[in-house]
């Protein structure tokens, strides 16, 4: 069966996916939105990473996004069992202790939920504010990787020698619950294809149209059979838009309605890909119909994945 995620509404409000009533949204709205994939049986519910946002990028990106440390730790409290994606962080702006920190006392607090999603980086802007090689960031995210593996893993005192960073017998408690938090990596470029082929424990596509994903995906297995790494490795994909039934409203050319079992064909699609896991996103007027949405997802076309 494909498991199923969703991105969080309100966390971030890119005009590219945010809908008209997130504007005026809150915290309250994430806590009912976040419960109501808990309840509906959704695999992970994701929060994503910018520190800041430059003017001249404000007006199509909007300057709210909510820190995901602290959002999924919130919403950690609130739900049971959905786990907790960072998708994805841009972890070379921080040092990996600094990271691990966050991390390891997310995934302590939640009992071991974490799912740590990992990314480059597009903004020059937020690198050079924060004093970290925009042009280099790729090498940055590589051995950010190496020594998140270490800094997460389950030595008190983690220890990596590097070209960038090089600790040793700096002690960090409490330690994951997990003995080992999976890393899956963001991107469809070929760099980000094949770092999260040799680094990562899941890939995390961004925005790749299906007609893509079987030679990205043939890509991956390639790339993994060559370095001869045979572990678990979750796929992903980005879902078009959703609205179960028939809409009464305009929700755009590109979004998948209809009935149930229409629908949970469509996205069996995917499985005979090769996907391990599809990332969904309601089109919705509010509140209330977006929690009416997920819940159907996990009712009506869950069982049929």
């Amino acid at each position: 069966m494909t498991e199923y995620g969703i991105q969080l509404p309100v966390q971030s409000q890119s005009t590219i996916y945010a809908e008209p009533w997130e504007a005026g949204a809150g915290p309250e709205d994430l806590v009912e939105v976040a419960r109501a994939a808990d309840r509906a049986g959704f695999a992970y519910i994701a929060a994503c990473d910018h520190v800041a946002i430059p003017r001249r990028l404000a007006g199509a990106m909007s300057t709210v996004w909510y820190d995901p440390v602290a959002t999924l730790a919130h919403l950690a409290a609130v739900t049971e069992r959905v786990r907790l994606l960072s998708h994805v962080a841009v972890v070379g702006l921080r040092h990996p202790l600094l990271t691990a920190k966050q991390y390891a006392t997310l995934d302590h607090l939640s009992g071991g939920r974490l799912i740590l999603g990992v990314g480059a980086g597009h903004v020059q802007e937020e690198f050079e504010a924060l004093g970290v090689d925009f042009a280099g960031r790729g090498a940055v995210l590589d051995e950010s990787i190496d020594a998140l593996r270490m800094a997460l893993g389950p030595d008190e005192f983690p220890e990596h020698h590097g070209k960038l960073y090089d600790f040793a017998d700096l002690g960090q408690r409490p330690r994951p619950a997990q003995p080992h938090v999976p890393v899956w990596v963001g991107g469809s470029s070929p760099a980000a294809v094949r770092r999260a082929a040799l680094k990562g424990d899941g890939w995390l596509p961004q925005g790749d149209p299906r007609d893509r994903l079987p030679a990205q995906i043939e890509r991956i297995r390639r790339l993994r059979a060559q370095a001869g790494l045979e572990g678990p490795f979750t796929v992903g994909a980005i879902a078009e838009p959703l609205h179960l039934g028939t809409p009464t409203w305009d929700v755009g050319r590109r979004t998948l309605s209809g009935a149930p079992d229409e629908l949970a064909e469509s996205l069996r699609a995917y499985r005979a890909m090769g996907v391990d896991q599809i990332q969904v996103r309601f089109r919705s007027r509010d509140r209330a119909e977006l929690v009416d949405q997920i819940s159907a997802f996990g009712a009506d076309i869950a069982p049929h994945l």
